[in-house]
Formats: structure tokens, sequence, C-alpha cells
């Protein structure tokens, strides 16, 4: 007996180590839900808003590497193409321009459904109908306007500013080739009773430059090599804020405007920590940070930043997402005729 309670009183600093021990990791995965390891991030976002997203969601799961490849939302979507003809989509998240992107994601199987908790603080309209991506900003396409060539006193509130032989090769865009945002903004306004192709085709007769992106539009209008650019209004602000001779016109006709929106990858290797972050991003910090950044939040209670107009306040233009899925690739091509490039 004596042998015995030996052999337990020794037993027992062991256990307690090891229970203490078990507490300890338990509790650990309690507190990170179990999200930790490498998650592949695919955004068209700016470089600096990716990397303050990353910082912000390692700030509350610091065990997380993030990987970011970031590119135009064309070259995105065609990165992952590319990985699924090789069988191997190495995306876990995905958050670039429109829902019409998405929907074509959705319709090749490529999403993974996920219900966030943060669905309930999102207006209805801004998810999918079978929890495959959820939109997280509210960005509109305005006219960018040089102050300092151009009369912004008495701003002509309108898109025909555009086709105004005044301003005949003073204006850029960025390409539906390459930006997803102006992919969904050709799809949109071509449908336009008062717009429709024939302001494209007015555009390219009063010499409408065509760059890659909204950065290099911007980049433009802000240099005064062009008076005015079509840009989404979030770049024109920050420009603006930073000192940018920039001014924002939201046309009377109306604005198309896109919800970025974030959906989980079919074969993520990664799903509790995909969940996670997207979670981050529609949840209140995460859309704090978005605000921050100079975005209008998709988050309602939360206030867009000073110099945006609300959805409330402007015309959205707008068109059945349905078709402007089906004929993305038609519209592309047909700009690509209009235009050359």
């Amino acid at each position: 007996m004596k042998k015995n309670w030996l052999l337990n009183a020794c037993l027992v600093p062991v256990l307690l180590l090891s229970a203490c021990g078990t507490e300890s990791s338990s509790g650990e995965e309690r507190k990170q839900g179990g999200v930790g390891g490498t998650l592949e991030f695919y955004t068209s976002q700016p470089d600096e808003d990716v990397t303050k997203l990353i910082e912000g969601f390692n700030k509350k799961y610091p065990d997380v590497e993030v990987k970011a490849f970031r590119s135009g939302t064309e070259e995105v979507v065609g990165k992952v193409q590319a990985e699924k003809r090789a069988g191997d989509v190495k995306a876990d998240v995905m958050l670039v321009a429109d829902s019409v992107t998405f929907e074509k994601l959705k319709e090749q199987d490529l999403l993974l459904s996920y219900k966030s908790k943060e669905i309930e603080h999102i207006p209805d309209d801004f998810v999918d109908d079978d929890y495959m991506y959820t939109g997280t900003k509210m960005m509109a396409t305005v006219l960018a306007v040089n102050t300092t060539t151009t009369n912004v006193k008495d701003p002509k509130e309108t898109w025909s500013v555009l086709t105004d032989k005044k301003t005949k090769g003073k204006a850029v865009m960025p390409s539906p080739l390459y930006s997803g945002a102006a992919a969904y903004n050709v799809g949109v306004m071509s449908r336009q009773k008062k717009l429709n192709w024939n302001f494209f085709d007015e555009l390219k007769k009063n010499d409408m430059t065509v760059v890659q992106g909204n950065g290099a539009a911007l980049k433009a209008v802000a240099s005064g090599q062009k008076d005015y650019g079509l840009v989404v209004d979030y770049l024109a602000l920050r420009a603006k804020k930073e000192g940018s001779p920039i001014e924002l016109i939201y046309p009377k006709e109306g604005v198309p405007v896109i919800t970025e929106p974030v959906g989980i990858m079919e074969g993520t290797k990664n799903e509790k920590t995909a969940k996670a972050f997207v979670d981050y991003i529609l949840s209140e910090e995460g859309q704090k940070l978005s605000a921050n950044l100079g975005y209008a939040p998709i988050r309602q209670e939360i206030e867009a930043p000073d110099g945006l107009k609300s959805m409330e306040s402007i015309q959205i233009l707008d068109s059945p997402l349905s078709e402007l899925y089906k004929s993305r690739e038609e519209d592309k091509e047909r700009f690509k005729r209009i235009f050359g490039n």
C-alpha cells in the first residue's frame, strides 16, 4: 500500500502539469477559434489598403500568415481561372470589384456558401441569396475634376461634359478589360436610355483616353494631364484630402455603384481561417477600418467619410444582375471594338 501511495504521490505533479498544459492549449484554441496557418488572399484593392486590412486582422489573429495577390479584377479572375484549369486553385478568399464577377465564379462552382454571423447587420440587397458572396463597401464612380484647369465654380454635373467639344482630348477613364469596376460601369451605363452605347461612341469621337485602372485615371487628373476622369469616389476623395487639386462630381443622371464583394473559394485549404477573415471584414471593427481608409461602409450604423455622398442622396444607375453577368464578355468586346484597346 505504501509503495502504491508513493507512486500515486509522484504522479500527482505530473498529472497537474499535464492538466495545466491541456488547459492552456485549450484556452488558446478557444481564444483563436482554431484559426491559424496560411491564408491566400486574392484582391483588386490598392496595396496600401490590403496591408492595413491584413494588419487589422492580424491584431486579432496574430498566428495567421496572410499572403496577398493583388491586381486588377480581370487579372485576378484570370489567375483563378488558370489555376482551375491546372486543377489547383490556391486562393482561399477573394475580394474584387463587383457582384457580376462573383456571379461567374458562382456559376462555375468556385465559391463556398458561408452565412457569416455579421450578415444580420448588412442590407439584404448586398448579400447573395445562397451566401456565396457579400458586399463589403459602397463605391460610386464619379467625375473627378482638376480644380486648377477647369471652372469648378460652375461645374457641369452631367456625364455629357465628357462628350462636349470643349473637353475634346481632356478626359480619361479606366479600361473594362482590366478593371472590374470599369467593366461594371460599361455594362450599366450602356443600358441606360439617356446614355446607352451612343455615349461610348461619342466618348471615342471626343478622344477619351483609356488607361489600365482607376489609379492611373486618377493620376492623370491629379497631375493636370487631364481635366476629367471617371474614377471611383473613394480614390478621388483620398487624393483630394492628400492635397491634390481634385473635386468630386456626382452627375445628375446617376452613378454606377459597386460593392466590392468578398467570398470564400470552394477548394479552400483553410476554411476556419477563411471564415474568420470574412467575418473580420464584415464586422464593426473591419467596417470602421474601411471607413477610416475612405470607403463608404456597407454596415449602415457606421458613417461614411466626410466628402462622400450617402447612397440615399444620389441617383444610382443600375441594371439586372443576371443581364450584366450574361453580357459582360460581349460588352467588353464591344467596348474594345469602339476604342481599339
